[in-house]
């Protein structure tokens, strides 16, 4: 068990309150998640052949394409949740191993 006097005293580091989140941002993000469900289960506006991309009809190249746009949307939504929820440093003076996460 190690001892008590091996971690930093009280008062350095609030462990207890976190950082405000940006609301606005993570309104987008969660926006930016519903978009693809939204869009993919509205069936009845994409449940037609034409227009036709080559041999595809538009059912089919619909849904593709949100494979790709689904992707975007994900990546751009967790960039947000990063930006709006500043980190929150644990220790005042962790070696540089602990804060690299090992």
């Amino acid at each position: 068990m190690p001892d008590s006097q091996d971690h930093d005293p009280p008062g350095d580091v609030d462990h207890d309150t976190t950082p405000p989140a940006n609301r606005s941002l993570l309104t987008v993000a969660g926006v930016l998640l519903l978009l693809p469900i939204v869009a993919l289960m509205w069936v009845s506006s994409y449940a037609r052949i034409e227009p036709k991309l080559g041999a595809f009809p538009f059912f089919i190249w619909y849904q593709f394409l949100w494979v790709f746009l689904c992707s975007a949307c994900t990546y751009t939504a967790y960039r947000l949740v990063l930006k709006a929820r500043p980190h929150r440093q644990m220790t005042s003076d962790a070696p540089k191993d602990q804060e690299a996460g090992r």
